[in-house]
């Protein structure tokens, strides 16, 4: 048995657009011509490889085969660019990040790889917990993750440990907790979470007693408008020390105690020769490291 190149390209394109309609735009062909080249790898392999919903999503056997057409189009470009006869063509490089890292120190390095290489960047945020899932299922070539485990084909580098403290606006604080930070406070106290996958804040608080589903809960699903809720006194929050610095240091913010929420982030990419994913690699760990020695820019 072999996977035809051109139709596992065809596949790849059409987990990248969401719908078949699009890929028909993309590459120039019909929808119902798309439908017929999945049918074809489909027979071909003798497994289904895509679950036709809205938007669409690969089967197992659909992940090895978009992981086959990246790993492909990333080699033809690194063998073209080193025989000189790119002819300008630019790659494409879809990466995954937490939300916090993306709104901080991860975009200077890739900046860096642009201003010398022909390459664009594809980026899928995600919740450091499950951006490795990305990996798994060939969507995204590299990741930011919380997991050190490799991923299976990849290779892993440490970036830094992450130090969260829990901090409120001190309006909040004076209003929430006028005889201290104690369990029955923290019941009733409003809380913001990114987003339902959040558990940051519930990890701090079952630590206190107290159970998750009692603090009513706002849901904010951007780095820096979290910290700006927080700020605001809309609730209390887990924040690293790059966004709780200066409020806290003019005496807006104040700490609410306990210990902090320690969250390791890793950098796992596929175990491939590629000069371009490599020197992506070497620009991304190397300022991860830079920055996160100091207890953190990222949350997740």
């Amino acid at each position: 048995m072999s996977v035809p190149l051109d139709l596992a390209r065809t596949l790849a394109t059409v987990v990248d657009e969401g719908t078949l309609d699009a890929a028909a735009r993309r590459l120039h062909i019909t929808p119902s011509a798309v439908s017929q080249r999945l049918r074809a790898l489909e027979d071909q392999l003798g497994r289904v490889v895509l679950v036709r919903s809205k938007p669409v999503r690969t089967t197992p056997a659909g992940d090895a085969v978009v992981r086959l057409a990246r790993q492909l189009a990333l080699l033809e470009h690194d063998a073209l660019a080193a025989m000189g006869a790119d002819d300008g063509a630019v790659a494409s490089v879809p990466l995954a990040v937490n939300a916090d890292s993306l709104a901080t120190w991860f975009l200077p390095p890739l900046q860096r790889v642009a201003e010398r290489r022909s390459v664009v960047f594809d980026l899928h945020r995600d919740d450091q917990d499950f951006t490795a899932g990305l990996l798994e299922s060939g969507v995204v070539m590299a990741a930011v993750t919380s997991r050190e485990a490799p991923v299976a084909g990849c290779r892993v580098s440490r970036l830094g440990v992450l130090r969260y403290e829990a901090v409120a606006s001190a309006g909040f604080a004076a209003r929430w907790f006028p005889d201290g930070v104690d369990a029955t406070a923290l019941a009733a106290a409003p809380v913001v979470d990114f987003d339902r996958r959040d558990d940051l804040q519930t990890q701090w608080l079952a630590a206190r007693g107290v159970p998750a589903g009692e603090p009513p809960r706002h849901r904010v699903p951007a780095s820096q408008d979290f910290a700006t809720a927080v700020a605001l006194g809309l609730g209390w929050g887990l924040l690293p020390g790059f966004q709780s610095a200066a409020g806290l240091a003019s005496g807006a913010l104040v700490r609410l105690g306990g210990d902090p929420v320690e969250v390791p982030l890793f950098w796992q990419q596929w175990n491939l020769t590629s000069p371009l994913l490599d020197e992506v690699a070497e620009e991304v760990v190397g300022e991860g490291r830079r920055v996160l020695a100091s207890g953190g820019v990222s949350r997740r």
